[in-house]
C-alpha cells in the first residue's frame, strides 16, 4: 500500500467529490490548484447533481455527474461513461468517503486509486483505494483536500476558486444589492440531529443592529424549505430586512454573496461559497469545531463557542474528542450571543474592505 508521491507526473486525472456544496467549494479549489501545476492535464470530475449547476462550468473540466436520486442507475450511468474511455486514468483522487460511492471506486478505471488515510476513511473506504494521503491530523476540511493534490506532485499555489458566474447572475445580484448589503443565511440543511441552527430571535435582535448602527440593508437567503421561509417571512417584519429565500438558484446567489459587504450564517454551505467569492463571513460555531469546517478565510470574524459546547455537554475539551467530533444537542447553538455576533460585526464592517 503507497502513502506518498509516486510516479510521474498525471496528464490525466480524475477528482471524486459528489456532494455536498462546501465540500466541493473546497474541491474546486484543489482542481485550480491542479490546472495551476499542470495546465494541458486531462481532468474529470464525479460531482452530485446539485452540485453541478453551481460548478459544472468549470473551464478545462469534464463533468461526469452522479445522481444520487437514481439509486443503483446512478452508479450505471457513471460506470458506462467511464469504461467506455480508451487508457484509465493516472490518478483518482477519491475525495469522498461514502458506503454509497465505494461500489463506484472499486469499478473505476484508474491506475492509482487514492484515499483518505485509515483513521479519516470513512465507510471502509481504504478497502476500494490502493494509495492513501498521509495522515495529517486537526486540518482544515479544505486543506485535508488538498494533500490529495500534495500527493501526487502539485506544488503549493495560492488557494483560488474563480466559480464562473453569468451575466445574468451578477445582473439579478446588482438589482438586488447595493454598497452596503448584508447576507443572512439563518438555517443551514435540515438532517437529522444536525442542531447548526441559531434561535429566530437572535437573528433578528442581529438584524436591529446592522440596520440600526451601520444603516444596512439585510438580505434573507434560503433553499426555500418551510423552515427557511419561517425564518425569512419573520426577519423581514423588520425594518430594513427582505427575504429572498427561494427566489435565486446556486448562480444567483453566489453573485449576491459576491456583491454583499458582509455574510452571517452558521455552518452551511453559503460558508464557503462566499468565502470562494472573497466575502468576509460571520460564521456561528458550537456544534462543529470552525477549524475544521468554519470560513477558510477571514477566520477572525468567526463566533466560536465550540469548546464551551463541548465542555457543557460532552464534559470534554477540544484535545479530548476526535478531529470533527459534533456537538449533537439543541442547545448548544444558544450558547452564541445576540453580543457576540454583533462584536463580530462590528469588526468585519469596520475592516476597510
Amino acid at each position: 500500500m503507497q502513502t506518498s508521491s509516486v510516479g510521474n507526473t498525471p496528464s490525466d486525472i480524475c477528482v471524486i467529490r459528489l456532494s455536498a456544496i462546501g465540500d466541493t467549494c473546497h474541491a474546486l479549489a484543489v482542481i485550480r490548484n491542479l490546472q495551476d501545476n499542470w495546465p494541458d492535464a486531462n481532468i474529470t470530475w464525479i460531482i452530485g447533481r446539485t452540485e453541478a449547476s453551481l460548478l459544472g462550468d468549470v473551464a478545462g473540466v469534464e463533468f461526469i455527474i452522479f445522481d444520487k436520486r437514481e439509486g443503483r442507475r446512478a452508479h450505471k450511468a457513471v460506470l458506462e461513461k467511464l469504461t467506455a474511455r480508451s487508457e484509465p486514468f493516472d490518478a483518482a483522487l477519491c475525495m469522498h468517503a461514502s458506503m454509497r460511492i465505494n461500489p463506484l471506486y472499486r469499478k473505476l478505471p484508474a491506475n492509482r486509486k487514492i484515499g483518505f488515510d485509515k483513521a479519516r476513511a470513512r465507510d471502509l473506504q481504504w478497502l476500494f483505494t490502493n494509495e492513501r494521503v498521509d495522515a495529517a491530523p486537526k486540518e482544515h476540511a479544505l486543506d485535508a483536500m488538498m494533500g490529495f493534490a500534495r500527493h501526487i506532485g502539485a506544488a503549493e499555489k495560492p488557494v483560488h476558486w474563480d466559480i464562473p458566474l453569468p451575466d445574468a447572475a451578477r445582473e439579478y445580484a446588482s438589482r438586488i444589492t447595493d454598497d452596503n448589503t448584508v447576507v443572512m443565511s439563518p438555517v443551514s440543511s435540515q438532517r437529522f440531529r444536525n442542531y447548526r441552527n441559531w434561535p429566530l430571535d437572535r437573528f433578528m435582535g442581529v438584524c436591529e443592529h446592522l440596520t440600526g448602527r451601520h444603516g444596512c440593508r439585510v438580505l434573507v437567503s434560503g433553499g426555500g424549505t418551510s423552515l427557511e421561509h419561517e425564518y425569512a417571512n419573520k426577519m423581514a417584519e423588520l425594518d430594513g430586512v427582505e427575504s429572498i429565500v427561494g427566489e435565486s438558484n446556486l448562480k444567483e446567489l453566489v453573485a449576491v454573496l459576491d456583491s454583499a459587504r458582509l455574510v452571517i450564517c452558521p455552518d452551511s454551505g453559503p460558508v464557503h461559497m462566499a468565502t470562494a467569492v472573497g466575502t468576509p463571513v460571520v460564521g456561528l460555531y458550537a456544534t462543529s469545531n470552525p477549524d475544521r469546517t468554519g470560513p477558510y478565510l477571514h477566520r477572525e470574524f468567526t463566533v466560536n463557542r465550540y469548546p464551551e459546547a463541548l465542555e457543557r455537554y460532552l464534559g470534554k475539551t477540544v484535545d479530548e474528542v476526535r478531529w470533527g467530533q459534533r456537538v449533537r444537542h439543541p442547545e448548544a447553538m444558544s450558547l452564541i450571543t445576540v453580543e457576540d455576533v454583533a462584536a463580530a460585526v462590528d469588526a468585519a464592517l469596520a475592516k476597510p474592505a
